[in-house]
């Protein structure tokens, strides 16, 4: 298979999965259980696994899934190419009945992710993204594919430099758009948009913050707190394709993936 049609495979995939997470939803009962680390798993992210990994299997690439059985690094480190997926990314949200969930599926080449699907079940809205083309797109209920802006189509306002300082490249005639998570806010994120004079701090679940700064409707999403490989894959495809940046507070550089830890550093995506 071409990029476009593994891309078209993973975007079926992850819209069947959606649908598969949407009949559990609309249950009473949500299957939920604990995992070892004692984060919630509920039956609809065993559910939208199996519908992920029968389309995926077929494209005879390995798939690292957050519900499947982890493979050793000793092996997956073999891989250039495989695909990472977290079936129900937001599985707190998810049991508060708040909409703010995804599919998450990325296709990871040498550490790097090159194409990147974002499905939300709950309004039926579809972001993708090739970062080999510098192509990003967003579609509705299967209705009019939109191309989301690029970097160049509008002035980049922000750097963020090591010890979590952002300096602004331009002027805003607006407060800052500053994206934080819904169920993980800490005092160090706090710490951090108490540097601003002014913002909106916009409190969101999921990958649905970067999908913001896709949109250019968000400036910059800080993470201090505890992530993995999975959370970020595919929508950080999705905003590279537009020209932005996940990147490590610690070193600056771009977030990498396929670690023998598969933990995130603290980020931020801007």
């Amino acid at each position: 298979m071409n990029d476009n049609q593994l891309l078209e495979t993973a975007k079926e995939a992850s819209i069947k999965a959606g649908e598969a997470i949407l009949e559990i939803y609309n249950k009473e009962d949500l299957g939920i259980e604990s995992k070892a680390d004692d984060s919630p798993l509920t039956q609809a992210d065993k559910n939208a696994h199996l519908v992920i990994s029968e389309f995926l299997d077929k494209t005879g690439i390995p798939v690292l899934s957050e519900e499947g059985a982890q493979t050793p690094f000793e092996e997956r480190k073999k891989w250039d190419r495989f695909w990472m997926v977290d079936p129900l990314d937001g599985t707190k949200e998810f049991i508060k009945r708040n909409g703010e969930f995804t599919v998450n599926i990325a296709l990871i080449e040498n550490g790097t992710p090159v194409l990147g699907i974002v499905y939300i079940p709950v309004s039926a809205e579809l972001y993708w993204g090739n970062v080999k083309s510098s192509e990003a797109y967003y579609q509705k209920k299967r209705e009019e594919v939109k191309a989301l802006p690029s970097k160049s189509e509008r002035e980049v306002l922000w750097e963020v430099i090591p010890g979590h300082k952002a300096v602004m490249q331009g002027s805003l005639e607006s407060k800052v758009r500053i994206l934080c998570s819904r169920s993980h806010m800490n005092a160090e994120t706090l710490k951090f948009i108490e540097q601003f004079e002014g913002n909106d701090e916009v409190p969101m679940g999921s990958s649905l913050k970067f999908l913001k700064i896709a949109e250019g409707v968000a400036d910059i999403y800080p993470r201090f707190g505890p992530t993995m490989e999975w959370d970020t894959a595919a929508a950080h495809a999705v905003i590279k394709a537009c020209g932005y940046h996940i990147k490590n507070t610690n070193t600056y550089e771009e977030l990498i993936y396929n670690k023998p830890d598969l933990l995130n550093p603290h980020f931020m995506a801007f």
